[in-house]
């Protein structure tokens, strides 16, 4: 298991915010994690690929444990199992089920997350969710350092919500996806409208975390955003994407307190004009 210390978090932070952590640990095998879990003097934060976090300070006296590349491990059975990791990368995956003809993982290319990260907000697009592929996840209890799985019918998935982001303390280890088999062609043909259609929409080309608020039922976030005519809107080095007012973007080298004014300010906003408090779908460490 590599460990650094002083370690930069920039590069493992999809937003690109300056930051660094006293310890990072990175585990290569469940032993890993029950080691690093025994020692409870220091705080410890889970960060997976970063995609979906906003770092809110420039130095971080805690021990950080990073599910990446180290952490990736997969297989695909003869029925069209595909077993991976937490570490694996969403656009990896959808890659890899691409490349043996099996479908139903699509929708989840360029959709920046890990695995482990996608089952724990129950990510999705287009009325697709992980959930829906799902079989079961083995995961780290630390309530007892000892492993453990769950099927995916007692897990109480919810829209962007699952047991484990109720209980931080179970660390998802590893997933289980029943996949499809299908035509090479025709997925590689919908994996590139998925690209297109989000390159279209949302603001790639600057540094991001997806979207910052949850949906609230009967509205639509940017269609508020709009109404409030807050596109552009910054503070600091983060600004109100002007391609898609969900998404935040940092212009220039933004902090974490400059994204977080500004979510204060739309959900100001918004809950003055629309009785509405934006919930956020992003997790502030």
């Amino acid at each position: 298991m590599r460990v650094e210390t002083d370690f930069d978090l920039t590069n493992f932070n999809s937003y690109k915010i300056k930051a660094t952590c006293s310890k990072a640990f990175f585990p290569e095998n469940e032993q890993d994690f029950i080691q690093v879990y025994k020692d409870t003097s220091f705080n410890k934060v889970l960060l997976g690929g970063g995609y979906n976090v906003i770092l809110s300070k420039e130095r971080y006296d805690y021990e950080f444990v990073m599910i990446g590349e180290s952490f990736s491990n997969y297989s695909i059975s003869e029925d069209h199992v595909l077993v991976a990791e937490a570490g694996c990368d969403l656009r990896k995956l959808s890659e890899i089920a691409r490349d043996h003809a099996l479908s139903s993982l699509e929708i989840f290319y360029d959709i920046p997350s890990s695995l482990g990260g996608a089952v724990v907000m129950n990510a999705g697009a287009s009325g697709e969710e992980i959930k829906d592929l799902l079989i079961k996840v083995r995961y780290l209890d630390l309530a007892d350092l000892t492993v453990k799985e769950i099927l995916n019918e007692d897990i109480g998935f919810e829209y962007r919500n699952s047991f484990f982001q109720k209980n931080t303390d179970k660390l998802v280890l590893k997933a289980w996806l029943q996949l499809k088999p299908g035509n090479k062609e025709a997925i590689t043909s919908k994996m590139e409208y998925v690209k297109a259609a989000r390159w279209a929409k949302q603001p790639k080309e600057f540094p991001n975390a997806g979207s910052v608020f949850k949906r609230p039922k009967g509205y639509y976030v940017g269609a508020m955003i709009d109404e409030l005519q807050l596109k552009g809107t910054s503070v600091g080095g983060a600004k109100i994407s002007e391609k898609h007012g969900g998404f935040i973007i940092n212009f220039d080298n933004a902090k974490g307190e400059d994204i977080i004014s500004l979510i204060r300010l739309v959900q100001k906003k918004v809950s003055d004009r629309f009785g509405v408090m934006l919930e956020v779908e992003q997790r502030i460490i």
